[in-house]
């Protein structure tokens, strides 16, 4: 039986597997295999793939299945340590210095030691991750890694070696149990491999047409069986197409709500050309869509799903 102990790890593979999809998140063997020795071992598990594959989606369904806090750290370019790891509060360490001023207080330690106090420290995701105290380890996102620099990710690999960050005002800030890692990225760059050698390694890639239709049938109950099968279908093919940027499992899943939205029960080549950007995110893609091509992928849809009945 698992453990239903709130915050409590999943005991084998299939309990993993288990766990997920009782958040509605389908992983394979494999997925649920590297998640299950990232959280045995304490290992952070780096996930990779194309945007839109469900990596970030694995963080907030452990965090949720778990019942355990979220802490998302969103990278961009010229992310620094203010705003990933923490800043101080000028505008109230300068009220304290006017105050003391006011007051008469001068011992010149004491003042230094009220302004670089706990109450005055702004904790931004990575400190958050570490410093959380009281009840389970956090899982802690480190989401688009590959958006930093170089600068940064050296920085990171200092935090995951030991899972602490010095403050030289107060020191040495260690986390009581390390959180639960995950780090995404969309190989718009390459990781340095001295930060992968800590993770556990996954990538995460498009579902099968089979999984990607039970996903349909989970987040959009509402959609009829024909018009699932025909979406999955048209996506799956597009995916085999040179597209600018291919569809995602949440660009699939927005288009079946919106064909449900439009009270759609299968598709047609109007209805797609009207509605392709809600699936698509490029205009030459779209464009490419929205005429002869678009309409062969159905017909080739069409074709298929009545040779299987």
């Amino acid at each position: 039986m698992p453990d239903e102990t709130p915050g409590a790890l999943p005991a084998s593979i299939d309990e993993t597997i288990a766990l997920l999809a009782g958040e509605d998140y389908l992983a394979g063997r494999s997925l649920a295999t590297v998640i299950f020795l990232a959280l045995k071992m304490k290992r952070p598990l780096f996930l990779e793939g194309e945007a839109g594959v469900g990596k970030t989606e694995i963080a907030k369904t452990l965090a949720k299945a778990l019942g355990r806090k979220l802490i998302r750290l969103q990278c961009y370019e010229g992310l620094d340590i203010s705003s990933a790891v923490y800043e101080w509060n000028y505008p109230a360490q300068m009220l304290e210095i006017r105050l003391s001023e006011a007051t008469g207080v001068k011992d010149r330690d004491r003042i230094e030691s009220d302004l670089f106090s706990e109450r005055h420290l702004i904790r931004r995701p990575v400190l958050q991750a570490l410093g959380e105290a009281g009840g389970p380890a956090p899982v802690f996102l480190i989401d688009e890694l590959d958006r930093t620099d170089e600068a940064f990710e050296a920085f990171l690999l200092e935090v995951l070696s030991d899972f602490q960050v010095t403050i030289p005002e107060l020191g040495t800030i260690k986390a009581s149990e390390p959180p639960i890692v995950i780090i995404t990225t969309n190989r718009t760059r390459e990781i340095h491999d001295a930060l992968k050698r800590r993770c556990l390694y996954h990538w995460v890639d498009y579902p099968d047409a089979a999984q990607e239709l039970e996903i349909i049938r989970r987040k959009v109950p509402q959609a009829g069986e024909r018009l699932s099968r025909q979406v999955v279908a048209y996506v799956q093919k597009l995916r085999k197409l040179d597209l600018f940027k291919s569809p995602g499992v949440a660009e699939t899943i927005d288009w079946a709500t919106a064909l449900t939205e439009l009270d759609r029960a299968a598709l047609d080549p109007e209805t797609i050309a009207d509605t392709l950007g809600t699936l698509l995110k490029y205009q030459d893609d779209i464009a490419r869509i929205a005429h002869a091509e678009g309409r062969h992928v159905l017909a080739e849809v069409e074709a298929e799903l009545q040779a299987v009945g």
